[in-house]
């Protein structure tokens, strides 16, 4: 058998990305858009029946993915479909909230609702709780001068982040195609 040094270990398309969030048993997870309900429930299986896992989208074809994606995994998750500016949980109710912009969630927005998206984030996570982004990343090297996709750099959640309160954000990786950004809600009200 041939090894391959490139390949992947295991056959978890999702471990990358369940391994960043940190999510483990008993966490109350929110993820924020859902651009892939496969990785949204891997994520969510981590909680087990001591958790909570919930999922705002803002549109029924982003419901039915994150829907189909609980249901193949066979995940309880709590999907709702609202405005992303007024998430309709109680302050402090999440340990880590996830916005998944791999789809371009975060730079389609007008700015004035991604700032009312990210204040909902951090109003229903606890204090010292983690919010997290994960955006795509933009292709390199041959892969981008071969791609007939015309897309734009994709939206820096660092700073966005930085100016709705949340402490200690960093970019943590670029990785697998996935950029992962972490902020912390702070322990007192600032």
């Amino acid at each position: 058998m041939f090894l391959n040094p490139f390949k992947r270990s295991g056959d978890d398309p999702h471990a990358l990305v369940v391994g960043m969030t940190g999510v483990k048993l008993g966490d109350r997870f929110l993820q924020i858009g859902c651009a892939h309900g496969g990785r949204m429930a891997a994520i969510a299986s981590k909680v087990g029946l001591s958790g909570r896992a919930a999922t705002v989208v803002g549109d029924a074809e982003s419901a039915a993915r994150a829907e189909k994606g609980a249901r193949e995994a066979g995940v309880l998750v709590e999907v709702e479909t609202t405005a992303l500016s007024a998430l309709p949980f109680d302050e402090g109710a999440f340990d880590i909230a996830l916005v998944d912009d791999t789809g371009g969630l975060l730079g389609s927005m007008r700015a004035e609702t991604r700032v009312a998206m990210l204040r909902e984030a951090r109003r229903v996570l606890r204090p010292a709780g983690r919010v997290m982004a994960i955006a795509a990343a933009p292709r390199g090297g041959l892969g981008a001068l071969l791609s007939r996709a015309q897309s734009g750099a994709p939206f820096d959640a660092v700073p966005a982040l930085e100016a709705e309160g949340f402490r200690a954000v960093r970019r943590l990786a670029e990785r697998e195609g996935f950029i992962f950004v972490e902020g912390i809600k702070p322990r007192q009200a600032s």
